[in-house]
């Protein structure tokens, strides 16, 4: 059966005017990611990888050309429209984990919920599950800084998952780890993409990580290369 097409960029310049010089980040972007796969977007530096992650992940929205998630075009929604699929469709993993310092692990993973208005024993029961699913049933009262990366990068896999989304985003998710942290949090994640489903696109530079992917997207000077 053929896999639906999620997220497609058709097309997709995003210039951006400071004083008076045009950058052109993105010049004609093509993308497409259908449902369950797990892709790989690199690039070396200048290529537009983090313009092509806010358009993936509506955080912003392109000068021309068409983002469509689902078949929907995000260029003409509004901001609350786009905070709404941003909560429930896609979850966010950055390489800066971004945890609030004086939550608790399980309080971090719990947040996403409370914009969604889950009730707190949902959100409660929810976090709980998640933090054993990554291993740190031991860790959940523990705040960011009594963590190691990677555990905090844990953590912020398990908040990504909150709101059971049905795109994972992460933006160079082993930027701030070594190796063996690395390695830990990509086979969590191809365990996300080959047990549960998820459809997942990663950014890095990092060609080991990229091989975790079943498709890898080459951009150079804001365009798809290979």
């Amino acid at each position: 059966m053929a896999r639906e097409t999620l997220i497609q960029l058709n097309e997709v310049w995003k210039i951006y005017e400071i004083g008076n010089v045009k950058v052109e980040a993105l010049r004609g972007l093509d993308i497409e990611v259908k449902q369950g796969e797990f892709v790989a977007i690199m690039g070396p530096s200048g290529s537009g990888k983090s313009t092509a992650v806010n358009m993936v992940g509506c955080l912003d929205i392109p000068t021309r050309g068409e983002v469509l998630l689902k078949g929907r075009n995000i260029a003409r929604m509004s901001e609350s429209h786009l905070a709404q699929i941003r909560g429930k469709m896609i979850g966010f993993i950055f390489q800066t984990f971004n945890l609030i310092g004086t939550l608790s692990a399980k309080e971090n993973v719990m947040l996403p919920m409370v914009f969604q208005n889950v009730p707190y024993p949902k959100r409660e029961q929810q976090a709980i599950r998640l933090l054993n699913q990554v291993g740190l049933g031991e860790r959940m009262e523990h705040r960011p800084s009594e963590l190691s990366g990677g555990q905090q990068q844990r953590v912020a896999i398990a908040r990504a998952l909150a709101n059971e989304p049905e795109v994972i985003l992460a933006d160079e998710p082993t930027g701030n780890l070594d190796s063996k942290a690395s390695m830990i949090i990509m086979d969590l994640l191809k365990a996300l993409h080959e047990k549960e489903k998820k459809t997942l696109v990663v950014v890095t530079h990092d060609k080991q990580v990229a091989k975790y992917a079943e498709r890898i997207i080459m951009l150079k000077d804001g365009k798809a290369v290979a």
